[in-house]
């Protein structure tokens, strides 16, 4: 089995006795072992660990201080035989002077000791007491019982097989300040960076805390490891909680449960491939290349990373939709203000009397026409300036229709009824198309005579076309070119279908009223189709689109992972595995997956023309800026992969 990439990271906050080495290392080897079985390759423990951070002048005891590294160097022994790197804090004593330092572990080596680069000096604690800060160092190397050891707060831990994954580490304080260490570890190449800390527990601290974990995740677009000293520490005059977290480019993967008075772990794997696209996509990342030279320590592969191994990391099924309801309703929120802003933008700056949109009874023209109404509200202008034109034609049911007037009417839009169906079959007899031939061509000549309406309208009455079509057809090709394709300002077009339902339905719990939610709720639960083939006979929808390309919510999920991390089409398939789990089987989304490269690829020049449309979100296919892509690019290294899934 594959990991892709996949790093296992922990953060440990093991039971602990201030000054109290020998059982402090057990306690640390107990975690050590525990992560080894659970196949971790890096592990990080609190800061000075080993000894406990509450000391205070107990660190200026040279007993103290010998038995640390005689600890350490127990600690160092029972990685032997493992492959995880360790960190763990220890003070090191070097020329009369005491450096808080981190101790980088593997394989029964210490493969370097990095010092605190930044001490706090307030009330509670004033490290300056006890230790000097790392610029006061005068050596870079340190002999540790015959064994010459690199130390310094600039190294930088680089994997011997991968020029590309490197890791650094800095030490509590050194977070909380303007400019971390870590932020030059990062535009030095560190994608995973590690904080062994010892932060006590404060009323809203902990909130602070988390902030500022995921902040400098995202910021330094990497993994960012902080583990935080047990309730063990001593509580004089504070108490520390056992704080530790796990983020990954802003989001929080793993946290701690604080104040528990047993040993924590926390785990999580982290998508290092998806961190090295995201920085080459940033023109800005290496924007100054930090400013200092860090010296390389190279360090062995941990072997579990060719292990058979279950995931630890949940993958959403729908990645566009926060899980969250309170984040969901406030991205629904933001979405509309984003569209409303843009459309009101584009009419104050043509000066156009009327917004001309096709209402299908749907729900991307139902977003769109939302959209539209807000825009005129906010403009001060009446619902009626928008013209809400619904043509129904050969696949057009009774329950689309009555939903398209039902809502246009209780909006106060202006509302015209355009019948294709003639004009449809005199172009059938004019092309010399047989009517009875449910083909491509039957379908787009609804599809571009509904265009056609819907431009010379807004011709005839000064308007503007608004576009309906959302992200996901873009990526899918799913749309008539030059039929529903085209349009004067696309409202949709960075919305992918599955996020276009819960904006929908917020707006029909937050600004609707009753009738208009009713309407809306409806359109919801109607299934999605173009309506281009005549109902059955009873009445019901027979071209449901997800029968025919697969479910929008697995096209999205593609969508997502391809665009917006760089996964190949093996990883696709990998994280769908995971998220959708028992649902669909492998074989079903692989034949899913062809079908959405094959598409992906082959209408892209459908994209490469496409109207002015506003972007909302992380991913979008505007050939402007967002995704640039030649129309005639071969799928064929991404279609051999999926042939070898």
């Amino acid at each position: 089995m594959h990991n892709f990439g996949f790093a296992r990271v922990a953060a440990a906050s093991p039971e602990l006795r201030v000054a109290d080495c020998g059982f402090n290392a057990v306690k640390m080897i107990e975690m050590i072992k525990q992560a080894d079985s659970r196949e971790v390759e890096y592990l990080v423990l609190p800061e000075l660990s080993i000894t406990g951070y509450t000391c205070a002048d107990l660190f200026l005891q040279p007993k103290l201080q010998a038995e640390a590294i005689s600890a350490l160097h127990q600690i160092t022994a029972a990685t032997a035989g493992l492959s995880l790197i360790v960190i763990a804090g220890l003070p090191v004593a070097i020329k009369g002077r005491l450096f808080n330092c981190a101790a980088v572990l593997q394989q029964g080596k210490i493969l370097g000791l990095v010092p605190k680069t930044y001490l706090p000096g307030y009330s509670e604690f004033y490290e300056p007491r006890w230790f000097a800060a790392a610029e006061e160092l005068e050596v870079t190397e340190l002999r540790l019982d015959g064994v010459t050891v690199p130390i310094g707060n600039d190294l930088i831990f680089a994997s011997e097989s991968d020029g590309n994954l490197s890791f650094g580490v800095e030490i509590c304080e050194d977070l909380w300040v303007p400019v971390p260490p870590s932020s030059l570890l990062a535009q030095a190449g560190a994608l995973l960076l590690f904080n062994p800390s010892a932060s006590n527990e404060l009323v809203g601290k902990a909130d602070y805390r988390r902030q500022l974990v995921s902040s400098q995740s995202a910021s330094c677009v990497a993994a960012y490891v902080y583990a935080g000293s047990n309730t063990g520490e001593s509580s004089t005059d504070v108490v520390f909680g056992g704080h530790s977290l796990i983020a990954e480019n802003g989001q929080t993967l793993a946290e701690s449960e604080r104040f528990s008075h047993e040993s924590q772990l926390i785990i999580a794997d982290i998508d290092v491939p998806r961190l090295q696209y995201s920085r080459s996509v940033m023109g800005t990342f290496r924007a100054g290349k930090g400013g200092r030279n860090f010296r390389e320590i190279l360090f062995a592969d941990p072997a579990v990373q060719q292990k058979e191994r279950a995931l630890v990391r949940k993958i959403a099924v729908n990645p566009f939709v926060p899980g969250n309801p309170q984040q969901r309703d406030e991205r629904c929120q933001e979405i509309l203000s984003i569209q409303t802003s843009g459309l009101m933008k584009r009419i104050r700056h043509i000066g156009t009397k009327q917004a001309v949109i096709g209402i299908s009874g749907g729900l991307d023209s139902t977003l769109a026409l939302l959209v539209a109404v807000r825009a005129m509200e906010r403009l001060g202008r009446p619902a009626s300036d928008v013209l809400a034109v619904t043509m129904p034609g050969f696949g057009t049911t009774n329950r689309t229709y009555d939903n398209a007037v039902g809502l246009i009417k209780a909006l106060g839009a202006s509302m015209k009824v355009v019948d294709i169906k003639a004009a449809c079959l005199q172009h059938f007899e004019d092309i010399g198309h047989d009517k009875d031939v449910h083909d491509l061509t039957y379908e787009n000549v609804q599809a571009r005579e509904r265009t056609q309406i819907l431009m010379d309208l807004a011709n005839k009455n000064g308007g503007i076309v608004i576009g309906t079509g959302d992200l996901s057809e873009l990526a899918l090709g799913w749309c008539t070119y030059n039929g529903d394709h085209m349009s004067m300002y696309s409202v949709n077009s960075g919305i992918p279908k599955t996020l276009i339902q819960y904006v929908v339905a917020w707006y029909a719990d937050h600004e609707a009223d009753e009738t208009v939610n009713k309407f809306l709720y409806s359109i919801i639960e109607t299934g999605i189709s173009p309506e281009l083939l005549p109902p059955s006979a009873t009445g019901e929808i027979v071209q449901l689109t997800e029968n025919i390309l697969g479910p929008y919510i697995v096209h999205d999920f593609f969508l997502y992972y391809m665009l917006r991390t760089g996964a190949a089409p093996g990883k696709m398939l990998y994280l769908a595995q995971q998220a959708f789990g028992e649902a669909y089987p492998k074989e079903q989304l692989k034949a899913w997956l062809k079908v959405f490269i094959t598409r992906f690829f082959t209408q892209q020049f459908k994209r490469s023309c496409l109207p002015d449309g506003p972007k909302v979100g992380t991913v979008s296919l505007s050939p402007r800026g967002d995704w640039r892509m030649p129309s005639d690019a071969s799928a064929a290294l991404w279609l051999r992969e999926v042939d070898e899934l």
